[in-house]
């Protein structure tokens, strides 16, 4: 879903986004000058109340592997005021300028069976976890045999 824009106004990268419960009308993309391959190539930056530009994201370039092998940017907004960071991508050029895009993330599947595997290295079966079941492995609770104390000393 396209939830805003940026163009080239007077030499600088501007837009804006806005959704049902977010208007940031005056946006911008900072260059990032950077040796480091992992460095994003634009800081988001906003226009905040006090009428001055404060970072509030970043973008990094991405490469779409699986279909077109275009070339984005990808990164997020994020800011005390929101409830969770906007992830969001860019799609255009400098020149053109840019389509913003949001997509709802995907949730993980928890339905599966329900032994789950543990990571390599883990303790299994009776070793390790937080000791011992109270219930047998016909689900039956073990141990049931022995009387329950009135007084718990404290």
């Amino acid at each position: 879903m396209n939830i805003g824009e940026f163009n080239v106004r007077n030499g600088r990268l501007l837009g804006s986004i806005a959704t049902r419960t977010i208007d940031l009308p005056r946006l911008g993309l900072r260059p990032v000058e950077s040796d480091n391959d992992r460095a994003p190539v634009f800081e988001i930056i906003a226009l905040n109340v006090g009428n001055r530009w404060v970072q509030v994201g970043a973008l990094w370039e991405a490469v779409a592997k699986h279909t077109t092998g275009e070339v984005f940017l990808q990164g997020s907004i994020d800011d005390p005021g929101l409830a969770e960071p906007l992830p969001i991508a860019l799609f255009g050029s400098d020149e053109d300028g840019y389509r913003v895009a949001w997509r709802r993330p995907q949730r993980r599947d928890d339905f599966g069976p329900a032994i789950r595997s543990g990571r390599a290295g883990d303790p299994s079966g009776d070793q390790g976890g937080f000791g011992d079941s109270t219930a047998g492995r016909d689900g039956g609770v073990m141990g049931d045999e022995q009387p329950v104390d009135d007084e718990i000393p404290f």
